[in-house]
């Protein structure tokens, strides 16, 4: 994953560097969302279906009009609903790669690549799109058809054509969705290499989380056509909003505790959790007597090994019952069942190698720690998770 710029991603746009947008709407696709994103950085929306990403993108584009909002771009403004200004697509500085690609079909590829240079002189275009598709490893197929490409070397013209328009923001939406995996791999790490190259905001939208951690500096997590927590991937898988953040992302070992009390000095927060009491990085937002809602990610999720104990085994030890054990190639996941109502089932991954060693399989009794830094506090929303 690409170093993240975080919070200057939203502070460059707001210095007119970078992209910055705010859409509103009720129907027929509701929206309440704000972002921005740097030059040079990638920004995924991510989330579940229907959760507005899509959307969101258009109406950047100008493909799709909120009812209230405004989008601005390296200085210009290309939407203001306050102010009744709605460029429309042809003129905002925007390059699209579309979930179809899009393409002409009756055009080569070095055609497709040149339509989109009408801001070009004629006799600047052709050269212009060869250079543009050999940067996407495509020299020597200019005057192949769509039809006779593969889904991704089509998507490869996709991205040349896009990048002919010299745009101000490269806008992604689910530019993968259309390959096979080992292609869709391929693809992810040649568009990883050439965003390095480029120094415009690129917006990805994306359902696939793999993909976002991979290739963005940031996501945000969309849903119901609202905006729920931007992060870098990293911090947002370890330290989601909210639970309602967790369940999107598919995170587990969520639960639900209450906040024993605080010692600061040691930098703990006391957790009680069903009959057991558990130590956890200090939180002191978070008051005693308080209920919360709580994460530990499987890699905070330690296995005691049998007969060979350390020192790091005595933090937050819990055991329970191998409930299932799936072996992943080389890996093994564990599903542990805690026994007592407060827990219910914890889950974790190790070498498979490790889960053997340790005669892991499903029915034998283990003991894991909860690492104390890996314990997320979040404030409690809905039911129990």
């Amino acid at each position: 994953m690409p170093e993240a710029p975080a919070a200057e991603g939203a502070a460059a746009a707001a210095q007119g560097r970078g992209l910055e947008v705010r859409l509103e709407a009720a129907a027929p696709i509701p929206l309440d969302i704000a972002f921005g994103c740097a030059p040079g950085e990638t920004l995924a929306l991510v989330g579940p279906s229907g959760a507005g990403k899509s959307t969101a993108l258009r109406c950047v584009a100008g493909l799709h009009r909120p009812s209230r909002g405004s989008v601005r771009c390296g200085g210009a403004t290309w939407l203001d609903t306050a102010a009744r200004l709605d460029l429309p697509p042809h003129r905002r500085a925007v390059g699209m790669v579309f979930q179809d690609y899009a393409l002409f079909p009756h055009m080569t590829a070095l055609g497709n690549v040149a339509a989109a240079m009408g801001h070009r002189a004629p006799a600047e275009r052709a050269a212009r799109a060869r250079e543009l598709l050999a940067r996407v490893h495509l020299a020597g197929l200019e005057e192949r058809r769509p039809a006779e490409l593969s889904g991704g070397q089509q998507q490869r013209v996709a991205v040349a054509r896009a990048l002919a328009r010299d745009p101000a923001v490269l806008l992604l939406d689910e530019p993968f969705s259309a390959v096979d995996r080992a292609t869709r791999r391929r693809l992810q790490g040649e568009l990883a290499a050439l965003r390095r190259s480029l120094s415009i905001p690129i917006l990805l939208v994306t359902h696939d989380l793999d993909e976002a951690v991979a290739l963005a500096d940031r996501m945000c997590l969309m849903h119901r056509g609202r905006g729920l927590q931007t992060a870098p991937p990293a911090e947002m898988l370890a330290r989601p909003a909210s639970a309602e953040v967790a369940r999107l992302l598919d995170l587990r070992n969520l639960f639900r505790g209450v906040v024993e009390r605080h010692d600061p000095d040691s930098g703990i927060t006391f957790l009680r959790w069903g009959g057991r009491v558990l130590e956890a990085a200090h939180a002191p937002g978070f008051a005693p007597g308080g209920t919360v809602d709580w994460l530990v990610p499987g890699s905070a999720v330690l296995l005691h090994r049998r007969g060979r104990p350390s020192f790091g085994e005595r933090e937050n030890p819990v055991a329970g019952r191998v409930l299932d054990l799936l072996a992943l190639g080389e890996e093994a996941q564990v599903t542990l069942d805690i026994g007592d109502p407060g827990g219910g089932t914890l889950a974790f991954s190790l070498p498979l190698h490790a889960a053997r060693r340790n005669g892991l399989a499903p029915g034998e009794d283990c003991t894991v720690s909860l690492l104390r830094e890996g314990i997320h506090l979040m404030p409690p929303r809905g039911p129990v998770p």
